[in-house]
């Protein structure tokens, strides 16, 4: 009877040990509230995979509550992380070519973003990454716009002698040239840094504009528009060989979601632009348009500084350069 009971008890325990193991558990992280778009398409796709019932579970950590944010990419790379939602120009450092994904002037629009999303150039890009063991799952473009502590910014010599925060190097290589003072910060930071006096400018996405409330410290905001210089390519992404190491079940789930969140991501893309000059001129805050002149004025200084410097910096820089200029 005890040797019974022992190999009974044994034989749950296998059953038990087999079904945990089957259930496996992503982490995923990122930097915004639970309102922001890009909080908004990580849950999509956690919740489309949960439906799918295939035994994989992805837990989200947001507000940069497990790691800071740029300090995802090299914990994904490594596996340490399992999936991210990131501006992929933050790891610009470990590979300069991502840098190329917040280039001024660089995408017009956000069909044009889409059609970047599926070149050659993002395929280039994607080799990069899987060199890093990384691999999208979602692609999306964010546009943005400038805001102003104490006055409006839509022409390159608005931001002469203001500590301007930019996202991403080009960015600050271009404002740099029009004569501001960089301070390097997450998007999470400019409310404080303006709040503090420590930043008079700063320029980033439509959604962290309103997610971070920079409506409460600034009096004047130029909203993306007709035109609009800054656009960044922030996708959903996963360490490749933990994607490899998933049932062939759970791929095609986590791809079929992927691919659902991806289409929201850029209709809810193109609708942050408008909303977000909605909740500043409800927040009392003065907007500004950027003309076409405004914007030819920008290129211009970008191709002087960071266009010209990229190609200088990145040994395969002016092909890159090429590939995504090509995109009509």
């Amino acid at each position: 009877m005890n040797t019974f009971l022992k190999a009974a008890v044994a034989g749950l325990a296998l059953v038990a040990t087999g079904s945990m193991a089957s259930a496996t558990e992503l982490r995923l992280s990122h930097q915004w509230s639970n309102n922001d778009i890009r909080h908004k398409v990580a849950q999509m796709v956690a919740d489309e995979v949960a439906a799918a019932d295939v035994d994989l579970n992805i837990k989200i950590f947001g507000s940069k509550s497990l790691f800071k944010p740029r300090e995802q990419y090299k914990p994904l790379s490594r596996g340490q992380l399992d999936m991210t939602v990131l501006p992929l120009s933050y790891a610009g450092g470990q590979q300069p070519a991502y840098n190329l994904t917040l280039m001024p002037g660089l995408v017009k629009n956000h069909d044009h973003a889409a059609r970047l999303s599926a070149s050659p150039f993002m395929e280039a890009l994607e080799e990069k990454m899987a060199e890093d063991d990384v691999m999208v799952l979602v692609h999306g473009y964010l546009a943005g716009g400038f805001a102003g502590k104490d006055k409006c910014i839509t022409a390159p010599e608005d931001v002469q002698g203001l500590q301007t925060r930019a996202a991403g190097k080009s960015f600050e290589q271009m404002l740099a040239g029009a004569g501001a003072s960089i301070a390097s910060m997450a998007s999470s930071e400019i409310y404080n840094a303006m709040q503090t006096g420590v930043l008079q400018a700063a320029n980033t996405s439509s959604s962290s504009f309103v997610s971070y409330r920079i409506y409460e410290q600034v009096s004047c905001y130029t909203p993306a528009g007709d035109v609009a210089l800054w656009f960044m390519y922030q996708p959903l992404l996963i360490n490749k060989t933990t994607f490899e190491g998933l049932s062939a079940e759970q791929q095609a789930a986590l791809r079929t979601a992927s691919e659902k969140a991806q289409a929201y991501y850029l209709e809810e893309a193109k609708k942050e632009d408008a909303a977000s000059a909605k909740v500043f001129a409800d927040a009392g805050v003065e907007i500004a348009q950027m003309t076409a002149e405004d914007f030819d004025a920008w290129r211009e200084l970008a191709k002087e500084t960071s266009y010209k410097q990229f190609v200088a910096e990145v040994p395969d820089g002016q092909q890159l350069l090429d590939l995504a200029l090509s995109v009509e």
